[in-house]
């Protein structure tokens, strides 16, 4: 992920997890609606009655409004063999309808941006949080291939649909999120796919002209589907342990951390900005950090906000222990509650009871693991031999 690709490694960027969206859904104008905040900002979060809203999105029948997510549209002869060779993913071969997506890393191997991929044949369509600050990065990067790299996040908007399924060649440009499988070339650090939570979520966003935002939503509820919010949508993903760019990545993130080389990282391809720190990690080192799943006690009526302290117990009731990590996502799930993911220390016990902090108290919460506190994935090559005194992985690793 010369001259410019020395001077980033010299001074490492930290893009934002998200930008603020440039529009306001006119779906917010639907009675009931109740507009969402930080990286769902722009969307509704409910429309009136989000545990409705969930269940029929479970159901696989409900359409969500993911319009305040950007699009990046990269067309040109060169284009996959140059998005292959800067980013995490396998691309130079990639068929057309054919979703994916891709990582671009800091030159320590830090997640500096996240999109979703699809090529329709002739551009490749990226989807991500951080348009801007993508599409500018990009172009710093192009030199003189044959591309041209354009933020089209003014014309075009997302829809998201309960659909495991590819987009067609007579349907809009549509990407399938491919979570929680392990695409070629990646591996995992949590459960299998079939035996994972995210098993059976169906995902996808289709691309719309934005002026015809309302009208394609109309023509989904016209089958039966209600429109449902971010509220649903962040529920099942948070449920799915589901990493997103916008909630669980900070300057520190590696994807080992997230769970996030079943579907984002191909570990066999060539050089590209942060493999060095990817392969290190993989082969020899263990993540820093780790994904939880955590289990809140709602008895209080009290919910944490992304960011609060995640703290160990003393084994006196309510007294936090030291603090070992951060929520990143919390949502009130239609059947198990309030739930939420974090990122704690990778030596916490992965049966440790929790504490979490929230404004009004402490917050109990059991954890379930999907980083392994192991820190070794299901891949890993053994171990040639005893390694030199002095060559061993740093210990942060």
């Amino acid at each position: 992920m010369t001259g410019p690709a020395m001077t980033e490694a010299a001074v490492p960027a930290e893009a934002p997890s998200y930008e603020a969206p440039r529009h306001r859904s006119p779906l917010l104008a639907r009675r009931g609606a109740v507009e969402g905040v930080g990286p769902d900002a722009g969307v509704a979060w409910h429309y009136g009655d989000p545990t409705a809203e969930q269940r029929a999105l479970a159901r696989g029948g409900a359409v969500v409004d993911q319009s305040h997510l950007g699009v990046v549209r990269v067309a040109g002869p060169d284009r996959l063999t140059w998005l292959h060779s800067i980013t995490t993913a396998q691309l130079a071969d990639l068929p057309p309808r054919t979703s994916t997506e891709l990582l671009v890393l800091s030159p320590h191997g830090h997640v500096e941006h996240a999109a979703g991929v699809v090529d329709d044949g002739e551009a490749t369509w990226l989807v991500t949080q951080t348009p801007a600050a993508l599409a500018a990065w990009l172009d710093r990067m192009k030199f003189m291939l044959r591309v041209e790299i354009a933020d089209v996040s003014d014309d075009w908007a997302a829809i998201g649909e309960p659909v495991a399924a590819e987009g067609g060649p007579d349907e809009p440009v549509t990407w399938r999120d491919p979570w929680p499988h392990v695409t070629p070339g990646g591996t995992r650090y949590g459960p299998a796919p079939d035996e994972h939570p995210g098993a059976d979520r169906a995902w996808r966003l289709v691309l719309v002209p934005r002026a015809d935002l309302v009208q394609q939503v109309a023509a989904r509820e016209a089958t039966g589907w209600p429109l449902a919010g971010t509220w649903a949508s962040e529920a099942l993903r948070v449920e799915a342990w589901r990493p997103r760019a916008a909630s669980e990545v900070d300057h520190r993130t590696i994807p080992h951390e997230l769970d996030w080389l079943r579907t984002a990282v191909h570990l066999h391809k060539g050089c590209y900005r942060g493999q060095e720190t990817i392969a290190r990690v993989h082969n020899l080192g263990r993540p820093p950090r780790r994904l939880v799943f955590l289990h809140l006690d709602g008895s209080g009526h009290l919910l944490p906000e992304p960011g609060a302290a995640v703290h160990e117990t003393t084994g006196t009731p309510g007294e936090p222990g030291r603090e070992v990590g951060r929520v990143t996502s919390v949502a009130r799930h239609h059947e198990l509650g309030p739930v939420a993911l974090a990122v704690v220390k990778r030596s916490l016990a992965t049966d440790a009871e929790l504490l979490v902090a929230c404004e009004g108290g402490m917050v109990s919460a059991g954890q379930e693991v999907v980083v392994p506190g192991e820190g070794v994935s299901t891949d890993r090559p053994a171990p040639r031999g005893p390694v030199a005194r002095g060559l061993g992985v740093h210990p942060s690793l």
